[in-house]
């Protein structure tokens, strides 16, 4: 497969990776309430990282919005700024892999394209750490207040928004690893080439040179004919006669 259908696939996960993440931002469920060990079930309430609602027997969903960012928890914090630095590195990370691709007309040399590109798969890949890293840690507090036996409040299970949010940056990391290793491949691929055609050059100018009667080495000239070299001191005595 070329380097080129490579980034083609790589922009295609990469950037639907960064979708997932950017959506799971405004999800409001990543996490909802447990029916554990509860008979009679009148409201549901779930959360994510700005807001919690609930949802009563008649349908009715009521949202607040947390009240003061300081007065968070440090967990939540946290998450908020992993996937903020996630959208903004899968952001980036778009804009640079289509600069750096093969298949656009912007971006210089082939080199330089390679080395943008290059630069486009680490910011996807980091993306997708940042966004598995939020989404582990809220759901690392979620089960730990679930399996808590002193944790009397309302207890809560995982929500799909952590699934999505886990999806995508499996998806970011995946496309990122496939522009990296298509890069790899290409400049792989230009250093052979390069070598190719030095030796090639090498060789053709060897021939060159002996075709063109140059020097060649010492045991390789014909030896001296004795018969020729005895005219010629004949020849040198009797010049003057």
């Amino acid at each position: 497969m070329s380097s080129m259908f490579q980034e083609i696939i790589a922009f295609v996960l990469a950037t639907s990776g960064w979708i997932l993440e950017s959506s799971t931002v405004s999800m409001t469920d990543w996490k909802v309430s447990s029916d554990d060990g509860s008979v009679i079930t009148s409201s549901s309430f779930f959360a994510n990282l700005w807001k919690h609602c609930v949802t009563d027997s008649t349908g009715i969903t009521n949202c607040k919005d947390f009240p003061s960012m300081l007065a968070l928890d440090g967990y939540i914090q946290a998450c908020r700024g992993l996937m903020i630095t996630a959208i903004f590195l899968g952001f980036f990370g778009s804009v640079f892999a289509l600069v750096g691709m093969k298949c656009t007309k912007i971006g210089g040399s082939e080199k330089n394209k390679a080395r943008i590109a290059c630069f486009a798969g680490i910011e996807f890949i980091l993306s997708g750490v940042c966004s598995l890293s939020a989404c582990s840690l809220y759901a690392h507090r979620i089960t730990t207040q679930f399996f808590d036996p002193m944790f009397m409040s309302q207890k809560y299970e995982l929500g799909a928004a952590l699934f999505i949010g886990w999806a995508g940056g499996i998806l970011c990391i995946l496309g990122g690893s496939v522009f990296c290793f298509s890069v790899a491949d290409s400049f792989s691929r230009s250093h052979s080439k390069a070598n190719y055609i030095y030796r090639q050059t090498a060789s053709h100018s060897h021939i060159t040179a002996y075709t063109r009667g140059q020097a060649k080495p010492v045991n390789e000239r014909p030896a001296a004919d004795n018969s020729s070299s005895s005219r010629m001191q004949h020849f040198d005595k009797n010049v003057y006669v």
